[in-house]
């Protein structure tokens, strides 16, 4: 892969504090086997050797998780290995003779002189934005704040590239990158010396410094929990919870999703319908049952031919949830459909109705 040469429209500017490693992962090919027993400290060393023989690309990502290519000066190079690499491997390599370990994330426990990994597919938002830059790189556009609005971006993936004994291979460094981090070149100034002047950049960007995320043989290692979980919005006792009912929702009914879209996927992120899912009791109304209610409700909820629920998308699931929930009913009195946001449970009777 051949360095980006190009000076990009947005002037980069690194922080002057300096924070602990905080998150990294690397990828060589995205392997995702979970069964890969990835040892940070050797990747570190051998990152540490052949440092000097790595190229960077750079990639802005939104809050879908959508990258961008973004060109960066040659004069940036350094600077953004730097940033981006050399913090991590040295304090990998200076903490590991200190008794820095490497534990699985499932145990994270926010101990000091402590990493975490966890394999990339189990984080489907990072498993996603790494399988774009990999295999649908030629449909990546380029960053322009004009057509995409920098508000929108969520962080930025170094992708460093490498010869590996098999042809290059590659690793991904990223951080957060707040919207706050960037100055519009319309309403800011730059000091030049004892003068004030106009920017000369459509936008400023003032980088963090302070490792986040990477990615290596279908490993994430985590330094910071906090800001790995915010890059990526992973919660994993949530996750957790999310991909049991998921499993239980499709133990007990015929579902039809989409090619490529999972019932996990669509639960991600979904607190308040894991919440009611936790609260009801799968598989106690028959599938029959909740379309005969569907239908008595005028829901449209619908089958394939083989009499699968048809769910294609947030809303489909939340009327499924809902139904579960008996959610929905007809107004005795006025003969309107209503959907019900709290139900409580009213105390059975005592002795005869007030009025008989």
């Amino acid at each position: 892969m051949e360095e980006n040469t190009e000076v990009a429209d947005a002037v980069v500017e690194t922080a002057e504090t300096t924070e602990t490693p905080e998150t990294v992962a690397l990828s060589s090919e995205t392997n995702t086997s979970s069964e890969n027993h990835f040892d940070v400290f050797q990747w570190a060393n051998n990152v540490d050797e052949i440092k000097n023989n790595v190229s960077v690309e750079l990639f802005l990502f939104n809050k879908n998780y959508s990258p961008y290519k973004v060109r960066y000066s040659e004069t940036l190079t350094q600077v953004v290995k730097s940033m981006f690499l050399l913090e991590a491997v040295e304090f990998i390599v200076k903490e590991a003779d200190k008794g820095l370990e490497c534990r699985d994330y499932e145990t994270s426990d926010g101990e000091d002189k402590v990493i975490y990994k966890i394999p990339l597919e189990r984080v489907e938002r990072a498993d996603s934005l790494i399988h774009l830059i990999e295999h649908e790189y030629k449909d990546i556009s380029f960053f322009t704040d004009n057509e995409f609005e920098f508000k929108k971006i969520k962080g930025i993936v170094a992708r460093f590239t490498y010869p590996g004994n098999n042809g290059p291979e590659s690793f991904y460094i990223a951080k957060n990158l707040a919207a706050s981090s960037a100055l519009k070149g319309k309403l800011s100034w730059e000091l030049n010396g004892e003068s004030f002047e106009p920017l000369t950049a459509d936008i400023a960007i003032k980088m963090p410094e302070g490792n986040e995320t990477a990615i290596v043989d279908g490993n994430i290692v985590i330094f910071n929990q906090g800001k790995f979980e915010k890059l990526f919005q992973f919660d994993y006792k949530s996750q957790l919870i999310s991909d049991q009912k998921a499993k239980e929702l499709q133990d007990a009914y015929k579902l039809s999703l989409p090619e490529g879209l999972t019932l996990n996927a669509l639960l991600e992120d979904k607190k308040p319908l894991v919440k009611k899912l936790q609260n009801i009791e799968i598989g106690a109304m028959s599938q029959d049952e909740l379309l005969d209610y569907a239908d008595q409700m005028q829901l449209e909820l619908m089958t394939d031919d083989q009499s699968q629920i048809i769910i294609m998308d947030d809303k489909d699931l939340g009327m499924f949830v809902n139904l579960l929930n008996e959610d929905y009913f007809v107004s005795p009195v006025n003969g309107k459909r209503y959907e019900i946001k709290s139900k409580k449970l009213l105390d059975e009777p005592e002795g005869e109705p007030p009025r008989g």
